[in-house]
């Protein structure tokens, strides 16, 4: 279906955002690599339904049929999972929409659509960012600066194990984004409740909805907010599972892009299936939150809208 809008936002979505009620964007990277069919798929659908029970609208974002989308229908949600598409960063989604591409979107790219909807949270698993090699691959994840640049809420379980940790958590801190803990004061490992690192705690919505609003209105971009996995893995377990994972990705010379949907697809075979299923858990957790402060985010504008 041709679209000619930038981006090209689905009935139900287009009707929220223009109501000012509660939307989540969803990436679509979840669905399409790292993941198995169908279990890709009910990822996605869980997804969906958790959001839509905290109260709010989902919309998943991605490239398809010559457009850069926020909202899917279920057909093409299904074509993303089973037929896989093209990793679409920020920066892949003109020139994937113009080729008649399908990409499906990273966080950073999720950012991107969201924020010209005018959709203000995004939940995914796990955000990316610097690689345990970047001293000799220089690979750090786009994520880190459309977060920081975006003025959106991203609900993570933290950044995924593979990573480097302190250098991801140093380099938000460098570019300016505020990583607050729901109801934990660990930054969490993907897979992994604590992670080794310390954040900021808080344990009620409408001090973290004031809180994003705040940093909004100093001109801030991006807040991060991270829970624990819903069905933690043992840190021990998954540190193991990933060297022998990345060990492999170097010796099939796999790089860029593609590294992370192969160490996701590797650490789920040497756990016999563990992490898909701690993947799914924290996934739909993720969209839960982010549904429910969604529906926070929405009554404090209408509140201030109401009262200017």
């Amino acid at each position: 279906m041709a679209c000619n809008r930038v981006p090209c936002v689905d009935d139900d979505t287009a009707a929220a955002v223009a109501a000012a009620r509660p939307v989540v964007a969803l990436e679509t990277s979840i669905v399409a690599q790292g993941l198995p069919w169908p279990f890709n798929l009910e990822v996605g659908q869980g997804m969906a339904a958790a959001v839509r029970r905290a109260g709010a609208v989902p919309a998943f974002a991605a490239v398809a049929d010559g457009a850069v989308r926020l909202g899917l229908d279920a057909s093409t949600l299904e074509r993303f999972a089973q037929d896989g598409a093209d990793k679409a960063s920020a920066r892949d989604l003109a020139r994937l929409a113009l080729v008649g591409g399908r990409g499906a979107t990273t966080v950073a790219g999720t950012l991107r659509i969201a924020a010209a909807a005018g959709v203000r949270v995004i939940a995914t698993g796990g955000i990316g960012g610097v690689h345990r090699d970047t001293d000799a691959t220089f690979d750090v994840s786009a994520d880190l600066e459309e977060i920081a640049r975006t003025p959106a809420v991203v609900v993570a379980s933290g950044a995924k194990s593979i990573l480097d940790l302190p250098r991801t958590l140093e380099w938000l801190e460098m570019l300016g984004v505020p990583v607050l803990g729901w109801r934990t004061s660990r930054f969490p490992a993907f897979y992994v409740e604590d992670g080794g690192l310390e954040v900021p705690r808080i344990d009620d919505l409408p001090t973290l909805a004031a809180m994003a609003m705040r940093h909004w209105a100093l001109g801030g971009g991006g807040v991060l907010v991270v829970q624990a996995p819903a069905a933690p893995l043992d840190a021990d377990d998954v540190e193991d599972w990933t060297r022998e994972a990345l060990s492999e990705a170097r010796r099939c010379g796999i790089a860029g892009g593609a590294v992370t949907p192969f160490l996701l697809a590797e650490l789920a075979r040497l756990s016999d299936g563990a992490t898909l299923a701690a993947n799914r858990a924290l996934a739909v957790a993720n969209a839960e939150l982010a549904g429910a402060l969604a529906c926070e985010l929405a009554a404090r504008l209408e509140v201030d809208a109401a009262d200017a």
